[in-house]
Parts: C-alpha cells; structure tokens; sequence
C-alpha cells in the first residue's frame, strides 16, 4: 500500500513562491517525499484558494495540471463535511482545518504535513518540515 501525506495549503505555497522563505525546506521534503515513494495529497478547496491568492496565474495553472496527474486531490464529500460541522462546532477549531484534516486521514494519509502549530488534531500526526525529514 502507498503511504500518502496531505499538504496543507502552505506548503503548496511555498513549493509555488521562493520569496516565502520556505523553498529550501520544502524542496528537500519533496525529494524525501520522492525517495519514500510517498504520494502527495492535497484537497479541491485549495485550488482555488491557492488561485484567488498567488499572482502568476498562468503559471498556477500550469502547475494545477501537473499535480492533477501527480498528486491526490481529495473533494469533501457529504459524511466529511457533516463530521466537520460537528467536531467545529464542539470544539471551536478552525473549519478549515478540521474538514482538510478529516478528509486526509479518510483517505488513508498516515501525516498532514503544515506551517501551522495549532493545527487542528484529528487523530493524523501533524508534522512541519523538520519532523517529516527525521522520519
């Protein structure tokens, strides 16, 4: 079986906009990624989210055809999203979050792999590019 790991939208960003600051990092997670053999999963939601906020569209549209054919794209389906309204609702985390961690982990995602410290936990190891790389 394929291991997968979701990246959060931030990473995206990052692989997208070397002035982030991240690019060294996450060119070295892209390759452990390769080398693993671990698959890439992202959700639809972030296609346009990630559209709405990078600059050089003709080049994000390039890129949306490469991951298209390379990565996973999840698209949230009723019982995600149900699962999602509840858990935001008793736990006051952030829906976005908690409906991206959700679907990963339904999807078989052994990490969710994000800038972001306060990320909600469903029950994935949540790791920044420092954790991934000692895995």
């Amino acid at each position: 079986m394929e291991s997968k790991i979701f990246f959060d939208s931030n990473i995206v960003l990052d692989i997208l906009d070397r002035k982030r600051g991240n690019y060294d990092k996450v060119s070295k997670v892209l390759e452990w990624v390769e080398t693993q053999g671990w698959r890439i999963v992202i959700s639809e939601d972030m296609l346009t989210t990630i559209y709405y906020i990078f600059s050089k569209k003709e080049d994000l549209l390039h890129f949306f055809q490469i991951v298209e054919e390379e990565w996973e794209i999840l698209c949230f389906d009723r019982e995600v999203r149900k699962k999602a309204y509840e858990m935001a609702l008793e736990s006051g985390g952030d829906f976005e979050d908690i409906i991206q961690c959700i679907a990963a982990k339904e999807a078989g995602c052994e990490a969710l792999l994000t800038l972001d410290r306060t990320f909600y936990d469903c029950g994935l190891k949540i790791v920044g590019y420092e954790e991934i790389l000692r895995w």
